[in-house]
């Protein structure tokens, strides 16, 4: 038997914030019922809460330290630098280019918060590159 990841979730200071920059990011669907001010708020990879996504909870503490996971990202319908750009629009904040003249690499940038993610490169450029 294995477990399956049913939510991933992020301590942070302002819930529907980041909830609402993440599901920007993501397509996920946010919770109808989160509102500004609330202790958790969810994005929704199904039609309810059992389908598990993203959940955004309210800590005390602030981000003093690398993250010890990130999520990696995939552009489905853009290039790796046309999503770098579209995230870097919707707040996002960059901190390390990993990109090579090759067209290999990645970009590091921070959610609002300060969390690392990477953008990788789409599978259409992948194939052109690994092919």
């Amino acid at each position: 038997m294995t477990s399956r990841v049913r939510w991933i979730d992020v301590d942070c200071a302002d819930p529907y914030t980041m909830a609402t920059f993440w599901a920007a990011v993501t397509g996920l669907r946010p919770d109808p019922d989160d509102r500004p001010g609330d202790e958790e708020c969810a994005l929704l990879s199904g039609p309810d809460m059992a389908g598990g996504g993203m959940l955004f909870q309210r800590v005390s503490e602030g981000k003093t330290v690398k993250n010890r996971i990130h999520l990696d990202l995939q552009p489905t319908d853009r290039t790796r630098d046309e999503e770098v750009e579209r995230l870097l629009g919707l707040g996002a904040t960059p901190v390390d280019d990993r990109r090579r003249p090759d067209g290999t690499g990645w970009v590091v940038l921070a959610d609002p918060e300060g969390n690392e993610f990477c953008v990788e490169r789409s599978v259409a450029e992948h194939s052109l590159t690994d092919g």
